[in-house]
């Protein structure tokens, strides 16, 4: 099979290779909603926590430490009374924002597709299930 010039096999899937380390990072789903939502612009925690439906505080806590470290996001912390902590994109962060737009982008192009092979495989599935449980019944493929 011809790949062009991309190869499918160059990348390392060892559990401790880099790239595998960062792409597990990037692409899990909160940290591609917390890219998403820092777009050009700075938030608060709770701001943060208030627009992602269904992240824990510890959840979106790890997350933000894990962007932190990998130099993705900048964490400031204002010395007022109480604390203020703003988070934002780093130059880094906002190269992968536009990667992410596009998944996004081929996500909404594709959703239909989706969602019709979702639909065709559920049916499948269920067909082959009564199949059995009819021939169980009927004693087809006894031995």
């Amino acid at each position: 099979m011809d790949y062009g010039d991309a190869d499918p096999f160059q990348w390392d899937t060892r559990e401790d290779c880099q790239v595998r380390q960062i792409l597990d990072r990037v692409a899990d789903k909160w940290s591609l909603l917390v890219i998403a939502l820092l777009e050009s612009r700075r938030l608060r925690f709770t701001e943060l926590r208030r627009e992602i439906d269904g992240i824990s505080q510890r959840m979106l806590t790890v997350t933000l430490r894990q962007l932190e470290r990998d130099g993705l996001v900048k964490r400031t912390v204002h010395p007022v009374v109480p604390p203020r902590v703003e988070y934002e994109l780093t130059p880094l962060g906002g190269t992968l924002h536009a990667t992410i737009r596009s998944l996004v982008t081929w996500t909404e192009m594709h959703q239909g597709e989706i969602a019709m092979a979702r639909a065709a495989y559920d049916e499948r599935i269920e067909a082959e299930a009564e199949g059995r449980v009819e021939g169980q019944a009927e004693g087809v493929g006894r031995v």
